[in-house]
C-alpha cells in the first residue's frame, strides 16, 4: 500500500511528489499518458508571471508571488533553464493608463516589487520593435521564462531518483474508499494507498467528482500559439503583455529559453478536453493581436503552430485543500495561469496539509539536486572535445536544425523516466524542434528508439497509445513513414 498517491504527472503533480521526498513516506505517481508532462504542462507560454494580474485575495495571487520568488533556487537545484527578462504591459490609448496604475497598485497589494510604469518613448528606448501606437507599460522586472516541459521532467526525474514510484499509461476508472484507505481502479491494475492528491489537470473535476458530493467543473481554455525561428530571437528581449481581458492575460510576444520567438494565445472555451487542434482563424486572431505590439514580425519566420488546453475553473481560483466529505482526499484542481509560476508554492501547501494528515518522519537522505541532460549546442567547441572524448556517440550529429547528438538521445532514453516516443526525445533533447520540424532527423531517431528499446522501428510510436510513425513497408522493404 503507498501513503500517497498522486494523480496526474504535469507540473504540479511533479511539484508536489518532489516535495513530497522531504519526508519518509511511499509516493506513487498515477498517469495516463506515457510520459510526464504530456498536458497542459507540454503546451503553454512558460511564463514565470511576476503576479500583478491576479486578484487580491486569492490563491492565485498568493501562490504566484511565492512561486516566482523559488525560481532562482529551485532552477539551480533541478538545472533547469529560467532567465528572468522581466515584462511590459503595453497600453495604447492615454485613456487607459489608469488600468496600468490600477494594476500596479494590485500587484503591490500581492506583494510584487519593484513595479513601474514608463513611458512610451521610455519602452521603445529598451524594446525597439515596440509599436509606435503604445503609450505607456507596466514593467515587472521579476516576470520570467522557463522551458515548461523541461522544468515538469526535471521535478519528476529528481522524485523518480528520491523513491517515487512512476505508473505511467495508467487511467483511473475510479475510486473507492475501504476501511480508512482508497482503492484506485486502474487500466492495469488496482492501487491501494493512504491519501490521494488530485493533480489531473483537465481532467481534475472528472476525479474529485468520483468520490466527493461537492462537484467542480474544469473548462478546457483552448490558446493557439505560433512559433517562430530562432532569426526572430532577438525581436523582443521581455515579455510582452497587452492590458488583460476576462479570459486571461491576452495575447502576447515572447522570447523563449531556447531562442525562438512565441506569440499567443487565443482563448476560446471548449467541450472536448483532448481538441488540440490549430484553426486559420485563431492563428490569424494571434498574428493580428502580436501585430500591434510588435514591429517587424515575419510570418515567413513561423515555423509550427500548436494548441494548448488550459484547465479553467468556474469558480475562478485554484481549488486546493482536503475535500470537505472524503478524507485524506486532497485537490490540487483548476491550476491554470499563473499555475506553472505557482507550482512550487502549490506543492508546498499541498505538502503542508499530507504532513499534518499522515505526521511522517523527515528523510535525511532527501537529494534535490538533479544533473540536467548536456545541451551539446550550448558548449564551446573544447567543451564538445571534450565530451566527445568521453563518449563518441556526442561526435555524431542526429539533429541538424538544433544541434542534437546521438549521445543526447542515448542519454534521453536512459535517463530516469527515459524517453520512450518520439516526442519524449523531443521534449528532453528539442531533436525535431527546429526549422525543418523532424523531416530530417525522424528516421535516425526512430531507429535509435528501436534499437534502445529492442523493438521493431514499426513500434516506434509519437507519443504512445498507437501514435504509431511507420505503417509498414514498401515493395522494396524500405519502411515507409507516415505524416504526424
Amino acid at each position: 500500500m503507498f501513503d500517497v498517491t498522486i494523480i496526474g504527472a504535469g507540473v504540479v503533480g511533479n511539484a508536489i511528489a518532489r516535495e513530497l521526498c522531504r519526508y519518509k513516506l511511499n509516493i506513487c505517481v498515477v498517469e495516463k499518458d506515457s510520459d510526464v508532462g504530456n498536458g497542459t504542462s507540454k503546451a503553454n507560454s512558460g511564463i514565470v508571471h511576476a503576479g500583478f494580474d491576479a486578484d487580491p485575495n486569492t490563491l492565485k495571487s498568493k501562490l504566484n508571488v511565492i512561486g516566482n520568488s523559488m525560481f532562482d533556487n529551485l532552477s539551480k537545484e533541478l538545472d533547469f533553464t529560467f532567465k528572468k527578462v522581466g515584462s511590459l504591459v503595453l497600453c495604447f490609448n492615454k485613456s487607459e493608463v489608469k488600468n496600468l496604475e490600477k494594476l500596479k497598485q494590485q500587484g503591490i497589494e500581492n506583494g510584487v516589487t519593484d513595479l513601474e510604469i514608463i513611458g512610451g518613448d521610455k519602452v521603445r528606448e529598451v524594446e525597439p520593435n515596440i509599436s509606435k501606437n503604445v503609450v505607456a507599460a507596466l514593467h515587472a522586472p521579476t516576470g520570467g521564462i522557463v522551458c515548461p516541459y523541461e522544468m515538469t521532467i526535471a521535478l519528476a526525474e529528481n522524485a523518480a531518483v528520491n523513491g517515487v514510484k512512476f505508473k505511467l499509461n495508467t487511467r483511473v476508472i475510479s475510486l473507492k474508499e475501504s476501511k480508512g484507505f482508497y482503492i484506485i481502479e486502474t487500466n492495469r491494475e488496482n492501487i491501494e494507498t493512504k491519501l490521494i492528491i488530485n493533480a489531473a489537470g483537465l481532467f481534475s473535476d472528472e476525479i474529485n467528482n468520483m468520490i466527493s458530493a461537492r462537484k467542480i467543473k474544469i473548462v478546457p481554455r483552448k490558446g493557439e500559439y505560433c512559433l517562430f525561428d530562432k532569426t526572430a530571437e532577438h525581436t523582443v528581449s521581455m515579455t510582452i503583455f497587452q492590458l488583460p481581458t476576462k479570459k486571461g492575460k491576452g495575447v502576447l510576444v515572447t522570447p523563449t529559453v531556447d531562442g525562438n520567438l512565441l506569440i499567443g494565445p487565443d482563448a476560446e472555451d471548449i467541450e472536448d478536453k483532448t481538441d488540440l487542434t490549430t484553426t486559420s482563424r485563431g492563428i490569424d486572431f494571434v498574428i493580428s493581436k502580436a501585430a500591434l505590439s510588435v514591429n517587424k514580425l515575419q510570418m515567413k519566420q513561423i515555423i509550427t503552430s500548436f494548441s494548448g488546453l488550459r484547465a479553467h475553473s468556474v469558480e475562478g481560483d485554484f481549488i486546493i485543500g482536503e475535500a470537505e466529505d472524503a478524507e485524506n482526499f486532497i485537490n490540487a484542481a483548476g491550476i491554470e495561469s499563473p499555475g506553472l509560476t505557482s507550482s512550487p508554492a502549490i506543492a508546498e501547501m499541498v505538502r503542508d496539509i499530507v504532513v499534518s494528515k499522515l505526521k511522517p518522519e523527515k528523510n535525511d537522505k532527501f537529494n534535490p539536486i538533479r544533473k540536467g541532460m548536456p545541451k551539446f549546442r550550448e558548449m564551446t567547441n573544447e567543451e564538445r572535445k571534450r565530451m566527445i572524448a568521453s563518449n563518441p556517440k556526442y561526435g555524431k550529429i542526429i539533429c541538424r536544425c538544433e544541434t542534437v547528438t546521438e549521445g543526447e538521445i542515448l542519454d534521453a532514453i536512459r535517463r530516469p523516466l527515459g524517453a520512450r516516443t518520439m516526442d519524449a526525445v523531443k521534449k528532453r533533447t528539442r531533436s525535431g524542434m527546429g526549422r525543418c520540424q523532424s523531416g530530417f532527423c525522424s528516421p535516425r531517431v526512430v531507429e535509435i528508439l528501436a534499437r534502445e528499446l529492442k523493438i521493431s522501428p514499426q513500434e516506434v510510436t509519437k507519443f504512445g497509445n498507437h501514435s504509431n510513425i511507420l505503417v509498414g513497408k514498401d515493395k522494396e522493404g524500405v519502411n515507409r513513414f507516415r505524416c504526424v
